[in-house]
């Protein structure tokens, strides 16, 4: 049985209450389904910035009535501090995905990104303290590695931010570290990889590249490809993100602040992924037949990226159980149904 199984095991046993923010967003809804999949308690907090209704609505009719009965959603804003700590009421976990995300969003609105992911963040972390609540596990992400060129990328060796956007997650770790050694709170900061899966948006200007990809590929649009299509990621499928938070809830260092790298060691161009999208879409039943056109790089994007996932997997027994083109498969079919 792998770690991953005996704390979903030990949690079953053992249901206590969380706090999802951002819980009508992709990595959010995802978490929530999981949870009450356990049979947790689940408090959702959300302002519909980026999230959606229909996410929320869509993990109802998966997970069922009686599980969905343990859910009670709250909306409102990180950057109220009140709203924060009525949501943290009784909670025992906090699982906080709220932010901004999106390198090019920040570049456009520096301002908005910096309020809700630095100050927003710090309002949770400051509720939570004051809760006294069990464990704190928050989104960070692997643009604070920014310019630094060595690969794959390892927790305690980063650059200069290359955005706005990187600059606030990078924020958000220096407030933990800071929370652990004057209060004593702890608290862990997951550095995801592009994360995908089903309930990504694939819409709007900031939408991640594979939902994008995909839905352009399923109306036979021609797919734009940043650069050369030389640049590399290490693509994470969602439920490697979920496991990741469950595990290093349920195994946070009392008193310490730590960060773990959230992907698979893996690393794609995104000329590989467009053709393993193609391969993909062509299992179920979708023809792409127009090649890609490519145009400039984008400003504020990291050549390539591909994380050392050991210190988590020491620490905390994470083992992602899905590659790319596996994460693919089975989200496929989500993103058709979504799309068409």
């Amino acid at each position: 049985m792998s770690e991953y199984q005996t704390v979903q095991e030990t949690l079953r046993r053992t249901p206590a209450t969380w706090l999802v923010t951002g819980c009508a967003g992709f990595i959010g809804s995802n978490l929530i389904e999981t949870l009450l999949r356990l049979d947790q308690q689940v408090v959702g907090l959300d302002n519909f910035a980026t999230g959606h209704q229909h996410n929320l609505d869509e993990v109802q009719a998966q997970v069922g009535p009686e599980r969905w009965a343990r859910f009670r959603f709250i909306e409102g804003d990180i950057r109220d501090l009140e709203t924060c700590r009525h949501a943290l009421k009784g909670v025992r976990h906090v699982l906080h995905q709220a932010a901004l995300g999106s390198v090019p969003r920040s570049l456009n609105d520096p301002i908005t990104s910096n309020d809700v992911n630095v100050s927003g963040f710090l309002n949770m972390l400051t509720a939570a303290r004051d809760e006294k609540v069990a464990s704190f596990v928050y989104a960070a992400s692997s643009s604070t590695y920014g310019d630094h060129p060595g690969l794959p990328k390892v927790e305690d060796t980063i650059g200069r931010p290359l955005s706005p956007y990187a600059v606030t997650k990078f924020v958000n770790e220096l407030y933990g570290d800071v929370y652990a050694r004057a209060y004593g709170f702890s608290s862990t900061g997951l550095r995801y990889f592009n994360v995908f899966g089903k309930r990504q948006d694939p819409d709007g200007a900031y939408a991640a590249v594979i939902p994008k990809w995909i839905s352009a590929m399923i109306q036979g649009q021609v797919v734009r490809i940043n650069g050369d299509g030389e640049t590399s990621r290490d693509f994470c499928f969602v439920e490697n993100a979920v496991q990741a938070n469950l595990l290093a809830s349920v195994k946070q260092a009392q008193g310490e602040h730590q960060v773990y790298n959230v992907a698979v060691n893996a690393r794609t161009t995104l000329n590989t992924l467009y053709e393993q999208l193609v391969e993909v879409l062509a299992l179920n039943g979708v023809q792409v037949t127009a090649r890609p056109e490519h145009g400039d790089f984008r400003a504020g994007d990291v050549r390539h990226s591909q994380a050392d996932i050991g210190k988590a997997a020491a620490a905390l027994g994470f083992a992602p159980t899905h590659t790319l083109r596996q994460g693919l498969e089975v989200a496929m079919p989500w993103y058709l149904d979504f799309l068409r």
